[in-house]
């Protein structure tokens, strides 16, 4: 769930009546046991008495202790928000921060629906507050990229421990340290219920927050997450039946288990079996599980001169691949000259050979000698490849010799199973300069955000709710600001309270026009709560961006003014033949070319695709041209590649009028 940093706002102390029944709370949700001192007294009436009263004094010191050892004293706490989900569902909840001991202060517990969530930092100076599963490091690692965990997947049992029932919050370590939990779920099944877990099927623990997520990263003077202790002696004790044989079998999981009959399973250092190509990951499951592959448990790390021999031979297969694809072109398909970035997303990465998901994190154009895409380029420049030279501070490729002597004897290897359709790429201009729009995009998901920007006459409003005015805001997330502002200020009528009473800053800011409704407004010195909000929205700068899968709205950069559209236009040539052009896909991730080869095929008629007359020749805007009326087949085409057909804006003028 924080896999992006979530916006918390600022901090503020939590009082000692509120810790104490947050703190209740959790003892209270957790079933945790509060061990007192045992009172031993003589015998008779006043001596009970009295035993009586140190009994319960020591039961207050023990609750006590308990709380302060569960959330210290001086702890702060903030709202915060994120989005969580494929659907980028708003989330928002409560984060409590605070220091164990000369530790520096941390999200040690997180409110989520009136739920408390430890954080791992809370787990390493709380032991056995919550049930302890384990599981192999392989599939740990999976688990920390926020994948869940499958039921094979689990380690270390049965018995499982008691606690780990449906619903309940447990943490998750790895065999190798079974005593230092990293990664914080919820159970979605009776785990300790289960007799076996060889065989079954389906989701075990939901991963909600992990060591290296932005939870535990966070800190309020900036510094880097706490790295894990290596054993935390309370978690795993010497009298838990569980633990006197932690690694009993776990030597013979993987993540690439292949079951045969009831106890044979296949070692991940052996050949993977062809013959289920789509075998998935029965450990762990999310977006970041990748298919089965072949592995060692612990892969070898590779040196620089390795990782050069792979970018190397990548940028020569991609060359050949490219040069075979569209042998019939003088060029090959490649418009000159071509981007540092093009050469390394398009004819580099796509041919990087097979490797173990540990390599693969090493081949970086950072992990090799050169350091930089541009030395890279003037490396292979004086082997005689290609020529390139620096335009604007970037090297760019202005030729490349396809009958080299390293492309002609080239011998290809065999590629990753999901590149192995790697064929021609192009590079035709993308008119906003998107990576994305590289190749073509059937089937993808697209979502077109509207963000709101406080001009600067509108920045009291946002310091009174401790919000950045040079931020970006959906609009669902200005009407709280301007709520508690309009609430701080006490500008509620307390009659009517859909009505706001106008102060100066709501008067000079947002009602400064001479229309006739403002003066009117003005006159009055109250305004209707909902034309409030619309009248501060529409105050502050528009932005947009188009978020493709699951990027949430900090992974893009906003653009100015209003969401683009695509334009189809239809209009008349040559007295009566009638063209349909499109233009503008750019933004939504779209190369024009392989749109316009389908639309070829699918309209049986020629297209062209050509530089929209006016765009700019630093970031042209690619036009399709298609003979006949073939708005409906562009639309298809269109909604296929995840665009809206409310993002689509057609204009007929054979018929001279807007449709």
């Amino acid at each position: 769930m924080f896999k992006k940093k979530p916006n918390i706002k600022p901090l503020a102390p939590l009082r000692s009546s509120d810790r104490r029944r947050t703190a209740d709370q959790i003892i209270s949700d957790l079933q945790i046991p509060i061990q007192a001192s045992d009172v031993v007294g003589e015998n008779g009436a006043q001596a009970e008495h009295d035993q009586q009263k140190e009994r319960a004094a020591a039961d207050a010191a023990a609750l006590t202790q308990l709380r302060n050892t569960i959330l210290p004293e001086s702890s702060l706490s903030a709202r915060f928000t994120t989005t969580a989900g494929p659907d980028l569902k708003l989330v928002s909840g409560t984060v409590f921060v605070g220091a164990h001991g000369s530790d520096e202060q941390r999200i040690l517990w997180l409110r989520l629906d009136d739920r408390m969530y430890p954080t791992v930092y809370t787990l390493w100076h709380n032991p056995r507050i919550v049930p302890l599963l384990h599981t192999i490091p392989d599939v740990l690692q999976k688990m920390r990229s926020g994948a869940d965990l499958m039921t094979p997947g689990l380690a270390n049992g049965p018995p499982f421990p008691p606690g780990a029932r449906k619903g309940s919050i447990v943490a998750v370590a790895s065999n190798e340290q079974p005593s230092v939990p990293l990664v914080v779920g919820v159970c979605e099944i009776d785990v300790a219920n289960l007799t076996h877990v060889r065989g079954e099927k389906g989701r075990a623990v939901h991963t909600f927050h992990w060591a290296g997520d932005e939870l535990w990263n966070w800190s309020a003077v900036g510094l880097a997450g706490t790295a894990p202790p290596d054993t935390i002696e309370d978690w795993i004790k010497s009298d838990d039946v569980r633990s006197q044989s932690a690694n009993e079998g776990l030597s013979k999981l993987s993540i690439n288990e292949h079951t045969k009959g009831q106890d044979g399973t296949e070692d991940l250092a052996q050949d993977h079996d062809d013959s289920a190509p789509d075998e998935r990951n029965k450990y762990v499951e999310g977006e970041d599980v990748d298919a089965a592959e072949n592995i060692d448990h612990k892969p070898r790390e590779l040196t620089t001169k390795e990782v050069d021999d792979i970018f190397h031979k990548a940028l020569l297969y991609g060359i050949y691949q490219q040069k075979m694809s569209s042998k019939h072109d003088s060029q090959h398909g490649l418009k000159f000259p071509l981007s540092s970035s093009f050469v390394i997303s398009s004819l580099v990465l796509p041919f990087i050979p097979p490797l173990s998901p540990g390599q693969a994190s090493s081949v970086q154009i950072k992990k090799t000698s050169w350091k930089s895409a541009k030395k890279f380029i003037k490396t292979v420049e004086k082997e005689g490849i290609l020529k390139a030279k620096d335009r604007s501070g970037e090297v760019v490729v202005t030729e490349i010799d396809f009958e080299h002597a390293g492309l002609v004897g080239f011998v290809p290897y065999k590629l990753a199973k999901k590149e192995s359709n790697a064929g021609t790429v192009s590079n035709e201009p993308k008119g906003d300069g998107n990576p994305h729009a590289a190749g073509d995009t059937v089937g993808q998901q697209l979502k077109r955000v509207g963000l709101y920007r406080p001009k600067d006459k509108l920045s009291p409003i946002f310091q009174n709710s401790d919000q950045s005015a040079k931020n970006f805001f959906l609009a669902s997330e200005l009407r709280p600001i301007i709520t508690a502002y309009v609430e701080s200020e006490s500008l509620v009528v307390p009659n009517n309270r859909r009505l706001i009473k106008l102060d100066p800053i709501l008067a000079n800011a947002v009602f400064d026009s001479n229309s006739s409704t403002d003066r009117e407004v003005l006159a009055k010195g109250t305004v209707p709560r909902e034309t409030l909000i619309d009248r501060v929205i529409h105050e502050c700068s528009p932005y947009w961006i188009i978020l493709k899968g699951n990027e949430g709205k900090d992974d893009a950069k906003p653009k100015a003014g209003a969401a683009p559209s695509i334009k189809i236009l239809l209009e008349t040539r040559s007295g009566n033949k009638t063209v349909t052009k499109v233009s503008g896909v750019e933004a939504y991730y779209i190369n024009p070319q392989p749109l316009a080869e389908e639309l070829q095929k699918t309209c049986a008629s020629s297209t062209s695709v050509n530089q929209l007359v006016g765009s700019s020749p630093k970031a042209p805007v690619m036009e399709i041209l298609v003979q006949g009326p073939q708005t409906q087949a562009v639309t298809k085409a269109l909604e296929k590649r995840g665009v809206n057909k409310q993002w689509i804006e057609v204009l007929d003028k054979t018929k001279g009028k807007k449709r």
